[in-house]
């Protein structure tokens, strides 16, 4: 397989560096060369790796290019190895003379798996064998909390599946900042005393009751209407942005001699493999296209599309067997979310700050800290990133400490087994202790410890759907039940997707991980001249500019998705609840942030005047994460703005600092 230099190039170096070094670039083709894949495959299986081994193994540099190929040959010999075993237990199995078959016995030994019972030649019965330690450990009931009693309680253990495990307490670099936005203002300062009163006032701009709705009954014609009355709802968008006529639009698959625009969704003609640009189709809603496909053929565009997308797209269909398409129109964008004056001033006073005070004090910006989940490493539910995250927004004294799930986490190897004790307590009778238990002691405790350190601290948990806790297993999903989980009353739960406004900023949280599914089915067609390179600013803005917070369709197959460390290795993926995707709509304005946790590398950007934010789990499979801070100041109206009388942006985007540091 002949693999390029530029096409390397282009998938691994990183900007503003447009070339890797030699030595690195010997490592990848000899990879792609001795398994025989395509460098778009080696990204995945690189992605893979990286998130396997945690954040200090990311970069690519000579030594963990090595390491990369080591594992994957490592992974070659194993499944050779599991192969062969099978083979040769075939083998002996198809010529093996029938045992006991004279005595009316199990003729093939079929039953040896089933029966605990070992027969012999002297006709005594014997237990076959002891029975096994289980291979998730357990934890010693004299300290729930502390490291597996099994032998693997060193600072460092691995796997059956090769991978170092690195004890939280020996975590490296510790605090340590790994990017920062807006590194010009300076990082909030903790005042002496906490807050007496909260300074966060936080109000949802989404009905949360409409996430209530029954799971699992969706409705295939409800479901057709929602992605059809999306295509409409854009093409009436377009139109009026465009200024064009009705004339303009028609039906992609009618052939023709005229230049048309069809507005409909990108899709493939086939259910498996990935999309590409033979396999693209232009899917129509049966109100402009009667619900038709038809091919696209986009040799002459530079462009980005993914399933799902909504586009309008200008071209002809002379032959009637595909769309030529010669340009992509804009899909326009919502307004930027604003406020009135009187509000801005309202939100001020309550930092503390005046229309003539300096509004940047860093004692007077608001503190806010966001984390994702999973909170604990795979060989423990000890929960100690949570604790000391706890613990950061208490020295700090946080206004508000955002949670996004998953909490209990079902991917998570001893909670998906059972195989695990909690920790002493009183309360809870150790047979009778269930999962709401478990929740009130790893989860609830260390936020009611802090709610009590900081009285006037906001919390705010978002639910995934992969947290065990939450009965509603659909996307969209409704919020945690809060009352019997032993939360603080400064805990809100709230449903996911949500956009909430923390005083005038309006803020879109979503829990599912749509960065990375763009990333693996995003089709990038032409050359480069005019499209933006920088992959984690890119994926935002197919988010932002399809006004959703998941706007592929469908979803990635969750066996494509990272292993997890469950005895399935399986995802859990989205169960994707298509009648409910208008839950998932931005519906007013874009927000001034949007947090949107991902297994790609954390990052904190301005996109299209949005804050976008990827804090990272806080706990990876194998080590520590990352969480991000913020620094938020007063927002500032100026002489122009105040004489003017009107509705003013919020502009988060210039007075936040967020730094995202390994906890």
């Amino acid at each position: 397989m002949s693999v390029t230099v530029e096409e390397l190039n282009e998938i691994f170096a990183i900007p503003p560096v447009n070339e890797l070094p030699p030595e690195i670039l010997g490592e990848l083709q000899s990879i792609c060369r001795l398994h025989s894949i395509s460098p778009k495959e080696l990204s995945y299986k690189w992605e893979s790796y990286s998130i396997k081994m945690g954040s200090e193994q990311t970069r690519l540099d000579l030594s963990t290019a090595r390491a990369f190929k080591k594992d994957l040959q490592e992974i070659v010999e194993r499944e050779a190895r599991s192969k062969s075993h099978v083979r040769s237990a075939d083998r002996r199995g198809a010529c093996a003379t029938p045992r006991n078959a004279a005595k009316g016995g199990d003729a093939f030994g079929m039953l040896d798996t089933i029966t605990p019972i070992q027969r012999s030649t002297g006709g005594s019965n014997k237990r076959k064998a002891p029975f096994e330690t289980p291979s998730v450990p357990k934890f010693s009931k004299a300290d729930g909390m502390s490291s597996p009693s099994d032998g693997r309680s060193l600072a460092t253990h691995t796997d059956q599946s090769g991978i170092q495990s690195v004890s939280f307490v020996e975590r490296q670099n510790p605090g340590q900042i790994i990017e920062t936005l807006n590194g010009h203002l300076v990082i909030h300062e903790p005042p002496i005393a906490p807050h007496s009163d909260s300074r966060v006032k936080l109000t949802a701009n989404t009905d949360l009751k409409k996430f209530r709705y029954r799971p699992m009954a969706m409705h295939l014609s409800e479901a057709s209407e929602v992605l059809d009355d999306r295509i409409d709802e854009f093409q009436a968008l377009i139109q009026t942005h465009h200024s064009l006529d009705d004339s303009a639009f028609g039906n992609a698959a009618a052939q023709g001699t005229n230049q048309i625009i069809a507005v409909g969704r990108i899709a493939s003609d086939s259910s498996e493999g990935k999309l590409n640009a033979a396999s693209m189709v232009l899917e129509m809603s049966r109100r402009t296209g009667a619900g038709l496909r038809v091919p696209l053929k986009v040799d002459s565009l530079s462009y980005e599309f993914f399933p799902g997308q909504i586009v309008a797209l200008r071209g002809i269909n002379a032959s009637g067997d595909y769309f030529s398409v010669d340009e992509v129109l804009d899909v326009p964008l919502l307004s930027l979310a604003a406020s009135q004056q009187s509000t801005i001033d309202s939100f001020n006073e309550r930092l503390g700050v005046t229309e003539d005070e300096d509004h940047s004090i860093p004692s007077k910006a608001l503190n806010l800290i966001i984390a994702s989940g999973p909170y604990t490493a795979d060989d423990n539910i000890a929960f100690k990133p949570l604790n000391a995250l706890c613990k950061k927004a208490e020295e700090t004294c946080a206004d508000m400490l955002i949670l996004i799930g998953p909490f209990l986490d079902t991917e998570h190897p001893l909670l998906a087994s059972g195989d695990f004790d909690l920790p002493d307590d009183p309360s809870i009778e150790p047979d009778r202790a269930t999962l709401v238990d478990a929740f009130r002691l790893l989860i609830a405790k260390p936020l009611q410890a802090l709610a009590q350190a900081i009285p006037s601290i906001t919390i705010v948990c978002i639910p995934s759907t992969r947290d065990i806790m939450n009965k509603h297993v659909s996307w969209p999903q409704d919020n945690l039940p809060g009352k019997k989980l032993g939360l603080p009353k400064q805990a809100k739960m709230v449903s996911n997707p949500v956009t909430v406004s923390i005083n005038e900023i309006v803020v879109a949280i979503s829990a599912q991980d749509i960065l990375y599914e763009l990333r693996r089915e995003e089709l990038v067609v032409g050359n480069k001249n005019g499209r933006e390179n920088n992959l984690l600013a890119r994926l935002p803005r197919h988010v932002i500019q399809q006004r959703h917070f998941f706007p592929l369709y469908p979803p990635v197959d969750r066996t494509l998705l990272p292993k997890t460390g469950t005895e399935e290795g399986v995802a859990v993926g989205l169960p994707m609840d298509v009648s409910y995707l208008k839950l998932g709509e931005w519906l007013e304005a874009r927000p001034d942030m949007l947090i949107q946790p991902s297994a790609l590398p954390q990052f904190a950007k301005v996109v299209e005047n949005v804050l976008v934010v990827n804090p990272g789990p806080l706990s990876k499979r194998k080590g520590a994460g990352t969480f991000a801070q913020m620094t938020v100041y007063p927002r500032k109206l100026t002489a122009q703005e105040r004489g003017e009388g009107k509705l003013v942006a919020h502009r988060l985007f210039e007075r936040a600092r967020v730094d995202v540091a390994r906890i």
